[in-house]
């Protein structure tokens, strides 16, 4: 489990394509040290963009994880070159503060920046929104983007914005993302669980309703 806290922005070191994957090697002096948490080791998570994956080689400050086809196919994951900025976080260890949101590592589409609207202290940005995820979108609720915990501003029927603070701007890869640039989406899973349960409470033939008014 991450938090949409990005801990550092880096670059991608190289890719090799196996056919049916690649491996990606990315260089992160944080989330291969041992800093705030246990040394990372061969086995662990780390969201790249966003995206959870397996350290399958460590060599100092570099880590190789492998991606596979599912991934390139559902992630912007195989829009990165050598020298591609990416977004780096490690799982949230148990007794640390969850200071974004429960993110999984498990990206449910693919957005489109469409524009980005500057202010004097922030910048606002207007994403596409997949029709199947709109369902899961509130204002005021959460979404991450490229692994960045966000604070929905608006939705509307085929896109949403976001606020971004010069610290987010400055710190995480979103800062260099122009119009046309396309993100990893993952909604927030308690969303989804709640439309889970009530689906089948409905087909239970036990509306939710009953439960909130107390006959059930």
């Amino acid at each position: 489990m991450f938090t949409g806290l990005v801990e550092e922005k880096r670059s991608v070191v190289a890719i090799e394509s196996l056919g049916d994957s690649v491996r990606l090697t990315v260089r992160g002096p944080v989330v291969c040290s041992d800093a705030g948490q246990s040394p990372t080791k061969l086995g662990d998570s780390i969201a790249v963009n966003g995206c959870c994956l397996t350290v399958a080689e460590l060599h100092d400050d570099v880590f190789t994880a492998d991606v596979m086809a599912e991934s390139l196919d559902r992630t912007a994951l195989a829009d990165l070159a050598p020298g591609a900025a990416v977004n780096l976080e490690r799982a949230v260890a148990a007794g640390d503060r969850l200071g974004g949101h429960i993110v999984q590592g498990h990206v449910d589409g693919v957005s489109t920046l469409l524009e980005r609207a500057p202010s004097e202290h922030w910048e606002i940005f207007r994403f596409s929104l997949p029709a199947e995820l709109s369902q899961y979108l509130v204002e005021k609720g959460s979404i991450t983007v490229d692994g960045v915990s966000l604070t929905v501003v608006d939705v509307g029927d085929d896109s949403f914005s976001v606020s971004l603070i010069p610290t987010t701007l400055a710190d995480t890869i979103l800062g260099t993302r122009q119009p046309g640039d396309r993100v990893n989406l993952e909604v927030d899973v308690v969303a989804k669980y709640v439309e889970r349960m009530v689906a089948m409470r409905e087909r239970s033939g036990h509306p939710l309703n009953e439960v909130i008014g107390g006959t059930s």
